[in-house]
């Protein structure tokens, strides 16, 4: 299935680690098959610290949590700060893939 993707495409995984093939999915980042990918779950909880997806820059790893209370203001926050920047035609701040730079 990550052969069937476009170049430019996303992978975001918040459902379950066992549905993504690490193995696979690292291949295809390391050689930007795909451009980037969003992890929230891994085959192994926690994501070891062995794993050569840790290695890529093209991926962000985020805690399989939900939103806290202490975490929605920034989170918005920091919405309304993108949504600002790019109205100016500036580049959103913290970018997973720097489309640019592929």
């Amino acid at each position: 299935s990550l052969q069937q993707m476009q170049r430019h495409s996303l992978l975001i995984n918040t459902s379950r680690g066992e549905i993504q093939d690490e193995a696979a999915l690292f291949e295809a980042l390391s050689t930007h098959q795909i451009a980037g990918a969003g992890l929230d779950v891994f085959q192994t909880e926690p994501l070891p610290t062995d794993s050569p997806l840790r290695r890529l820059s093209n991926v962000v790893f985020t805690p399989h949590a939900a939103p806290s209370r202490e975490s929605r203001p920034r989170t918005i926050e920091n919405a309304m700060i993108n949504l600002q920047r790019v109205a100016l035609g500036e580049s959103p701040q913290h970018l997973a893939v720097d489309y640019d730079h592929l």
